[in-house]
């Protein structure tokens, strides 16, 4: 039976709620976890030091899935970029084991819900390679966009440098790589909201209104896109590290 409340949801299997000081010994875990999860796939997430962790869990910017051992099995933190424009919900991890159970969703959700909370006005954006964590940021309202409706701060690109395919990013300019950027703007809703009411003050006035993505319509797209970028990308790559081999 599941229970919910403002600070956390409960199930009998696990709990999601925002880190507090009490997990600040799980951080050493959750880097390990990062890493090997990076290698397994063979794409980056930023890499973060525990100590980074830790901050982000002192400041109350991190969400944590624990099973009922206490035991670390799921992660997530926020970030904000150009004071306070951007809000990037980063560094998700479910231990391999503790996948297919919804957590990654959980996890996400919660962040995304922290981010609106403490910060109303700001974008919140994510570049991703995966098409499950896709699905996760359409079903709460993100979109796929370009880079250049990204930050330009280079500390925010400069979380991609652990990532095999960085080459690729920085060969572009930071326009093309193999990721997906996605956002969700705040004023989408706001103008909504704008809209219905005028509809209201005026039925017969056509109004214009922003239509959210449909992930599950695109996704063939999508899957085209994902594998049109792996074989121009790595195949440049490849070239290039022929030459630099002769």
């Amino acid at each position: 039976m599941e229970k919910e409340s403002a600070s956390e949801v409960l199930t009998n299997n696990y709990t999601v709620q925002v880190a507090t000081t009490e997990h600040l010994h799980l951080a050493e875990a959750i880097c390990h976890e990062m890493e090997e999860s990076a290698k397994a796939r063979g794409t980056g997430i930023a890499k973060r030091s525990p100590e980074y962790l830790k901050d982000k869990i002192k400041e109350g910017k991190a969400i944590i899935a624990t099973n009922d051992a206490g035991e670390f099995i799921g992660f997530c933190y926020v970030e904000t970029w150009e004071h306070g424009k951007f809000v990037a919900n980063s560094g998700l991890i479910v231990k391999p084991e503790w996948r297919k159970y919804g957590i990654a969703k959980a996890v996400k959700a919660k962040a995304f819900e922290l981010s609106r909370t403490k910060y109303p006005d700001a974008k919140i954006i994510g570049i991703t390679t995966s098409l499950a964590v896709m699905k996760i940021n359409s079903e709460l309202g993100y979109e796929p966009t370009t880079f250049s409706e990204l930050p330009v701060n280079d500390a925010f690109w400069k979380g991609c440098q652990s990532c095999v395919n960085y080459d690729v990013l920085t060969r572009t300019d930071r326009k093309h790589c193999l990721c997906t950027g996605m956002i969700f703007d705040p004023e989408w809703e706001k103008n909504k909201a704008k809209r219905e009411q005028e509809a209201n003050a005026n039925k017969d006035k056509q109004q214009e209104e922003h239509e959210p993505w449909n992930f599950l319509k695109d996704v063939k797209v999508l899957e085209r896109l994902k594998s049109i970028k792996e074989k121009m990308f790595l195949k440049m790559q490849a070239k290039r590290a022929e030459r630099q081999a002769v």
